[in-house]
């Protein structure tokens, strides 16, 4: 991974410094790029709501071999995580590979690992086109998403992904801000759970709805009938001063829990994070930056390693916290809950 890390370092001059700690801190407000809007509050939020959180160490239990797999939207995988969707390598991560090796990557490394990837969208179209292809290549092992786009981009779009043979499809809803994409004359925007329950109906399949951060949001996704909600701030870049996901994910979690899959991104670094957000009531965890990094440091094989090590160091927070299967993760495995 250290290889990777430094091949990375040189190939994202200028987009990404791969800093030792991820946090946000060298590269606030620096968007297109790898950073947080403006003063990069809310990427750090993400980072320091994860920090703040101790586990309970427990050591007098019989858990040697802890069963990582979970079964999530129909899904089994082999660990609770999912490559976020992120799409613009050109002008996000320095371009110094191509789109279409980026996604590649994550889509086969992904299911490689047993495990699964998502792709992203944006501008230019073809952005979400490669995606749609590659996850078709990778037999429909994959999740598209799409941006809040205006009726008609919209709806093409998600009959577009229906050709991708993916089974899942979501929709990043915590875009609906960017500005920029109006000055381009694509405009992205809210929706009401009328919109929400008319999208669900026209996908093929199960339907993600990725941005909740309040408990009347994550209540209008189950009304609106979303089988899935991601508690996201968009990775801190498209709002300065949002809380962390890891704040707001127990309450969103003690009020939607069993009532629509839940999945929680942001600041997750390791394995240990991944397990204090299925404490806190994610089923699964998705995360991002780390994942770019290694994609562009490395590839596929890159990927790969980056699950593998995910996958060990989840595995060593459950033996010393004493948790036996990653489907069921009790709070009380953190301190002070």
């Amino acid at each position: 991974m250290q290889e990777i890390y430094e091949n990375a370092k040189e190939l994202m001059k200028g987009y990404c410094r791969v800093c030792k700690e991820c946090n946000g801190n060298a590269c606030a407000g620096e968007v297109p790029g790898m950073g947080g809007l403006g003063t990069a509050s809310s990427f750090k939020a993400n980072i320091n709501a994860l920090k703040k959180i101790n586990f309970n160490m427990r050591l007098v239990h019989d858990v040697l071999e802890p069963d990582t797999r979970i079964s999530v939207l129909g899904k089994e995988l082999s660990i609770p995580v999912l490559a976020a969707p992120i799409g613009g390598v050109s002008f996000n991560m320095g371009g110094a590979i191509s789109e279409e090796a980026y996604i590649k990557s994550i889509i086969f490394g992904c299911r490689e690992k047993g495990i699964i990837g998502c792709t992203g969208d944006g501008v230019p179209d073809f952005v979400h086109e490669i995606g749609l292809s590659i996850i078709k290549q990778a037999d429909g092992h994959g999740i598209p998403f799409i941006k809040p786009w205006e009726d008609k981009e919209l709806f093409e779009k998600l009959d577009k992904a229906k050709e991708s043979n993916a089974d899942i499809t979501g929709m990043d809803i915590d875009a609906a801000g960017l500005i920029t994409l109006k000055k381009m004359g694509r405009p992205v925007s809210p929706k009401t759970v009328e919109k929400l329950g008319q999208i669900v109906k026209s996908v093929s399949g199960k339907f993600i709805l990725k941005g909740i951060m309040t408990v009347d949001d994550a209540m209008s996704a189950v009304d609106a009938g979303a089988d899935a909600i991601v508690v996201s701030n968009h990775g801190g870049r498209v709002l300065d001063f949002t809380p962390g996901a890891a704040m707001v994910l127990p309450d969103i979690s003690d009020a939607v829990k069993g009532k629509i899959s839940i999945l929680a991104d942001g600041g997750v670094r390791t394995g240990g994070d991944v397990l204090k957000l299925l404490a806190l009531g994610a089923d699964a965890v998705m995360i991002g930056r780390p994942f770019c990094v290694a994609a562009v440091g490395g590839l596929q094989k890159g990927v790969e390693l980056y699950i593998d090590k995910i996958r060990t160091e989840f595995e060593q927070a459950m033996v010393l916290t004493g948790v036996s299967k990653a489907c069921d993760v009790p709070r009380t495995i953190l301190h002070g809950f």
